[in-house]
């Protein structure tokens, strides 16, 4: 009996014990993160809190916090995975489905690794222009007559932010070596006086306080479809870029075990057809359900959407960073 009464003792406080991961940036309100945590408290019974980052406050904050890791994983764009590889606070681990992530969008040693992509555009309240036209190029974001109406994520800061940058400097014949188009278009855009917040604007956008905001096909979808708003979304005839959204382990994560279970489940075939349902594209092939992707433009609109070199736009990107910040803003 007594031997019994130990046992049961014992395997009280095991159970009590909370499966617990902390994720940088991963909020409720973006690429339908608030859908898929609940989907991984169910299914691995790992609670993550939601965490409404951006990829550059995630990277400050885990290279401040290095010497005593808080975070167990981080959600990033794919720039400041890089970064925070060659800043050492990143754990190498190959998740379950490794072998279906196609080359070029993981780091070899499994330091960082997609899980999905979105092409940038124009996500569009069609009711908050009032009549006027729905842009259609980089060009028209000039109009004064959406003057008060853009909104883009600070491209300092924000990954989606630099991912616009990188667009429009690419379509008006810019290059990795050369920011100088994306700098003088964003010089003229101040002209129009555009909102330019650090965190996710997509309530904003719906709300109709930002009109024409640079964002991902997946957000516009979204609104659009499970929002039911009158969103449209373009692909600026200029032409613009499709980039990857990877996870990284953090090194000497607290949690690391669990964290394994999340980053796991996110590239199962139930985590990525939750990507696929918020219109994200998913990094494992085929795992794009057809009645999904009939939604989206047209292929022959996604011509004009390319992928870039993404080692090089990491390297890029503190330079241009610093170039926004004492000329633009």
């Amino acid at each position: 009996m007594a031997a019994a009464i130990v046992l049961a003792a014992s395997t009280v406080p095991l159970q009590a014990v909370a499966q617990n991961a902390i994720c940088y940036n991963c909020p409720t309100e973006w690429a339908d993160w608030g859908t898929q945590l609940r989907a991984i408290k169910a299914k691995t019974g790992v609670t993550v809190p939601p965490d409404n980052k951006n990829s550059g406050q995630a990277l400050a904050q885990l290279v401040a916090e290095k010497a005593s890791p808080v975070a167990d994983m981080a959600y990033l764009g794919v720039t400041f995975a890089i970064q925070a590889q060659k800043e050492g606070v990143t754990e190498a681990y190959k998740p379950a489905a490794w072998k279906e992530i196609p080359d070029g969008l993981k780091d070899p040693a499994g330091q960082w690794f997609a899980i999905h992509s979105g092409t940038l555009g124009f996500m569009v309240n069609v009711d908050a222009l009032h009549g006027k036209p729905v842009p259609k190029s980089w060009a028209d974001l000039l109009k004064p007559e959406y003057k008060g109406l853009i909104g883009y994520l600070d491209p300092a800061s924000a990954f989606v932010g630099y991912v616009g940058a990188v667009a429009v400097n690419q379509a008006r014949g810019g290059s990795f070596d050369n920011f100088g188009p994306a700098i003088e278009y964003f010089k003229a855009l101040q002209k129009n006086e555009p909102i330019v917040p650090k965190q996710t604007s997509y309530a904003r956008m719906l709300s109709g306080e930002i009109a024409i905001l640079l964002d991902y096909d997946f957000n516009a979808y979204r609104a659009r479809y499970k929002d039911k708003a009158n969103v449209a979304f373009v692909i600026p005839s200029e032409g613009t870029v499709v980039v990857p959204y990877v996870m990284s382990l953090v090194a000497k994560a607290p949690h690391g075990a669990d964290s394994k279970k999340v980053l796991d489940f996110v590239l199962s075939d139930e985590g990525q057809a939750i990507w696929a349902k918020a219109y994200l594209r998913p990094v494992r092939a085929g795992a794009m359900p057809k009645d999904i992707e009939a939604q989206f433009l047209p292929a022959a609109e996604y011509q004009r959407a390319h992928s870039i070199d993404y080692g090089r736009m990491a390297q890029a990107q503190r330079g241009f960073s610093d170039r926004y910040l004492k000329e633009v803003r």
